[in-house]
């Protein structure tokens, strides 16, 4: 499912136009990534939390050259789904 898919599916189950359901789900991710831009965890009932975390630097290889390089550490967001997701 893409993005257009998604606002066909919310403006359906939602009984929205395509139009008011696309600033909805603009809107809900705009939140959600603002929220981890400030390190914030975002949960969502019955679907799981965003959250940011740290990711440690350290030593990889260039697959082209066998060359040792080091990865430097960065924040990533993770997602771990609610348990009833997938029911």
């Amino acid at each position: 499912m893409n993005r257009t898919d998604l606002v066909n599916e919310i403006a359906a189950k939602a009984n929205l136009n395509k139009v008011t359901a696309k600033a909805a789900l603009d809107a809900c991710l705009e939140s959600i990534a603002q929220a981890l831009a400030n390190e914030d965890k975002v949960a969502l009932l019955n679907f799981g939390t965003f959250a940011v975390v740290e990711k440690e630097a350290r030593t990889g290889i260039n697959p082209r050259t066998k060359e040792k390089i080091e990865i430097p550490a960065r924040k990533v967001v993770k997602f771990k789904p609610s348990a009833d997701l997938g029911k």
